[in-house]
C-alpha cells in the first residue's frame, strides 16, 4: 500500500525544514514540498533526500491547490520576516488554508503564535505573532476532518542571526532589553525541533490530541539572565543590561514593535496566558522532550 502524502508548505525554511526532517526519519509518510523554485538548491537538496518537491507559490492560491492535491495531510506556516507575504501575512495565510482545505487535506496543522492584540485588549501591537493569529479561525472554520495548532517557541538560532551579541555602551558585549532580565518568561528552543512535533501529531489519535489542540514547543523557560550565565559558564563573555523603553525604541527601525513584544513577554510569556496547557500538549505527543538552550549552545555558539 502507497503511503499517505504529507505536504509541507514552508519546507525550504527551518521551521518547514525540520518537519521535513521529523517525517523523514519517521518513515510513515511520503513527503511532499510546494515551493516556487523547485530547481533551486534548497529544491534539489530535498528532491535528493527523497521529497516529491512541486512548484507553488502562496501568492497564487490555485497553484497551492493543485500541488497539495492528493495529500493525506499538511503542515502550513508563514513568514513575516518574507518580503513578499510578510505584511499580509493574515491574508495569505488565510487564502492559503481555504486552498489546502479545496485541495481534499484531511488533517492540517498550522503554526501559529498568540494573539497578542486580543489578550491585551489592543494595548500591545506584536504584529508578527497576531497575523498568525488570525488565521486560526480561517482553520477552525474550513471543516477539516482534524485540525492542530503549533507554536514555535523564540528560536535559539536567532542567537546566531539577528539577536546574536551586540557591542554595549559600557564597553561590553551582550545584550540590551526593555524588560528585567532576571523575568523568566522567554520560551526558547531550537526551531528545527517543532517538526518533532508536527510529525507526531499528523499520526495522533483525537484521543491522544483533541481536535483544536495547540501545541507549544520549546526547550525550557528562560530569562535573559539565564542565557547570559549559560553561555559566560560556556567560555563567552558576555552580559545584559536593561534599559528604559523610550530608549530602546529609539535603537533600530521597528524597534517599536520588538519592544512590545518583549513586554509581552514580561506581562504573559512567549506562549500567553495557556502556555502550561500547550507545553503539556507537546510533552505528550514528544515525552522524551526538547533540547535545552546550555547543550544547544554548546554545539552551537563557540565563544570567540
Amino acid at each position: 500500500m502507497a503511503k499517505q502524502i504529507i505536504a509541507v508548505v514552508g519546507g525550504t525554511g527551518m521551521q518547514g525544514g525540520g518537519v521535513v526532517d521529523a517525517l523523514l526519519a519517521r518513515g510513515t509518510f511520503t513527503v511532499r514540498v510546494p515551493t516556487r523554485n523547485p530547481d533551486s538548491d534548497a529544491g534539489q537538496a530535498l528532491a535528493a533526500r527523497g521529497v516529491e518537491v512541486v512548484k507553488a507559490d502562496m501568492l497564487d492560491p490555485t497553484s497551492l491547490e493543485k500541488a497539495v492535491a492528493g495529500a493525506h495531510g499538511a503542515f502550513l506556516v508563514t513568514s513575516f520576516w518574507d518580503p513578499t507575504t510578510g505584511a499580509r501575512e493574515a491574508e495569505v495565510g488565510t487564502a492559503a488554508v481555504k486552498a489546502i482545505k479545496a485541495a481534499g487535506v484531511k488533517h492540517l496543522v498550522w503554526s501559529t503564535l498568540a494573539d497578542v492584540e486580543k489578550h491585551t485588549q489592543g494595548r500591545l501591537h506584536v504584529v508578527h505573532f497576531t497575523g498568525k493569529a488570525k488565521v486560526d479561525d480561517a482553520v477552525r472554520s474550513a471543516g477539516f476532518e482534524r485540525f492542530s495548532f503549533v507554536e514555535a517557541p523564540m528560536y535559539f538560532q536567532n542567537f546566531l542571526t539577528m539577536m546574536g551579541p551586540q557591542p554595549l555602551p559600557n564597553g561590553g558585549k551582550g545584550w540590551a532589553v526593555p524588560m528585567d532580565p532576571a523575568k523568566r518568561c522567554i520560551h526558547a528552543g531550537d526551531v528545527t525541533e517543532v517538526g518533532r512535533a508536527v510529525a507526531a501529531a499528523l499520526e495522533s489519535s483525537p484521543e491522544t490530541l483533541p481536535n483544536g489542540s495547540y501545541v507549544g514547543v520549546c526547550g525550557g523557560v528562560y530569562s535573559w539572565t539565564d542565557f547570559v550565565e549559560t553561555l559566560n559558564a560556556q567560555g563567552h563573555s558576555v552580559q545584559v543590561i536593561e534599559v528604559p523603553p523610550q530608549v530602546y525604541d529609539g535603537f533600530f527601525p521597528g524597534a517599536e514593535e520588538m519592544r512590545e513584544m518583549f513586554q509581552w513577554f514580561a506581562e504573559q510569556t512567549y506562549f500567553g496566558p495557556d502556555h502550561a496547557k500547550l507545553i503539556e500538549n507537546a510533552r505528550t505527543l514528544v515525552p522524551e522532550g526538547f533540547t535545552g538552550f546550555a547543550e544547544w549552545a554548546k554545539k552551537n555558539m563557540k565563544p570567540s
